[in-house]
């Protein structure tokens, strides 16, 4: 029976992706901060595990193959749910201004 009621529950999830961790914590807080006050029900943030991308790169053209660089992208990633979302909380979430480098993916459920 409570899962019945659980399903029925619509939530918004919010997967926000960037490559730095000072500016998608800044970004999740305004998010949280926007939709509490508009009155709604928040899990998270959920910090996801950092994806990591490396490339090994010769230093030189056509000689020296031991000499090599190597650099690394990371990725940062954090979850956030909005349980029961009214029609004015979707509202200020798209009147956002957030900073570039910021992605968030939204999905009804």
């Amino acid at each position: 029976m409570a899962k019945k009621e659980e399903s029925l529950q619509s939530k918004i999830r919010l997967r926000v992706r960037s490559y730095d961790h000072r500016l998608i914590d800044n970004s999740v807080k305004q998010i949280i901060e926007t939709a509490l006050r508009n009155g709604a029900e928040i899990v998270g943030p959920i910090p996801l595990p950092t994806e990591i991308k490396r490339y090994t790169v010769n230093r030189s053209t056509f000689v020296h193959k031991t000499a090599r660089e190597q650099f690394e992208l990371r990725v940062h990633k954090r979850l956030v749910d909005i349980l029961n979302p009214n029609q004015k909380i979707i509202e200020s979430l798209g009147g956002l201004n957030l900073p570039a480098g910021v992605d968030i993916e939204i999905k009804m459920k």
